[in-house]
């Protein structure tokens, strides 16, 4: 906002009346009379939806635990920049049936390309958490090397998301086979990219060996993350990209 010539206001719950139970309504009323835009990131999706409902202003869902949009921005946007379309692509996601795999998801359906899922037991992702209409965008893969094989992209993320610390050793134990290698790479086709939204964990859902080879796209995928999200604003400020 700071790089397009705007201002920003940061608050957090302790910042703000939401921290003295506020209702949302309330606050969302007030805020959104002093601001163009509203970027939230909290756990519940249902609080931005709250907000949305009461704000005169546009809400950009920055992360919840349902969904991470910009994020999926940025990677498509990266997809795009290295390899053209997306439509008609794979997506490979190994890992947890978490926001990103949701937001995954929600994409396949809108832009026309196919992702292949593969989580431990007990981790799927959940057609109706991410809201989509068909199952015809995705495939489930119990092997996550079957998962990845033909795929134009693989993708992943940490193993314990935002919020679900007190679940780490278990999730450790359950994600053992779920470590993006050189393998299942090999098993993509030859010219597919990695991407991970980072922070990330060597050793963890992806090794060293990947992430820092010449298939990832990690640092492409940080940077744009920026610039997705200058367009985005654009965009909701005035209706158009440029």
């Amino acid at each position: 906002m700071y790089q397009m010539g705007g201002s920003v206001v940061h608050l957090t719950t302790g910042d703000s009346q939401l921290g003295r139970a506020e209702p949302i309504d309330d606050s969302a009323r007030v805020i959104s009379r002093m601001v163009d835009l509203v970027m939230i990131r909290t756990y519940e999706h249902t609080k931005i939806e709250r907000f949305a409902a009461f704000s005169r202003v546009p809400v950009i869902n920055g992360l919840t635990n349902e969904f991470h949009p910009c994020q999926i921005l940025a990677d498509i946007f990266t997809f795009i920049e290295h390899r053209g379309s997306i439509a008609g692509k794979v997506v490979a996601w190994v890992g947890d049936g978490n926001n990103m795999a949701n937001t995954w998801l929600q994409a396949a359906e809108i832009l026309g390309f196919t992702v292949h899922v593969s989580t431990p037991g007990g981790y799927e992702v959940d057609p109706k958490v991410a809201g989509i209409s068909s199952t015809d965008c995705y495939k489930v893969f119990a092997d996550p090397l079957e998962a990845c094989r033909g795929a134009d992209l693989v993708t992943t993320d940490v193993w314990t998301s935002m919020g679900y610390e007190a679940e780490n050793e278990a999730r450790l134990k359950a994600f053992a086979d779920w470590c993006v290698d050189a393998e299942m790479m090999a098993a993509a086709r030859p010219d597919a990219l990695f991407m991970h939204c980072l922070p990330a964990h060597r050793g963890e859902e992806v090794t060293a060996e990947v992430i820092d080879g010449p298939q990832s796209v990690v640092w492409d995928e940080a940077e744009n993350r920026m610039h997705a999200q200058k367009a985005l604003m654009e965009y909701l400020l005035i209706g158009r990209i440029g």
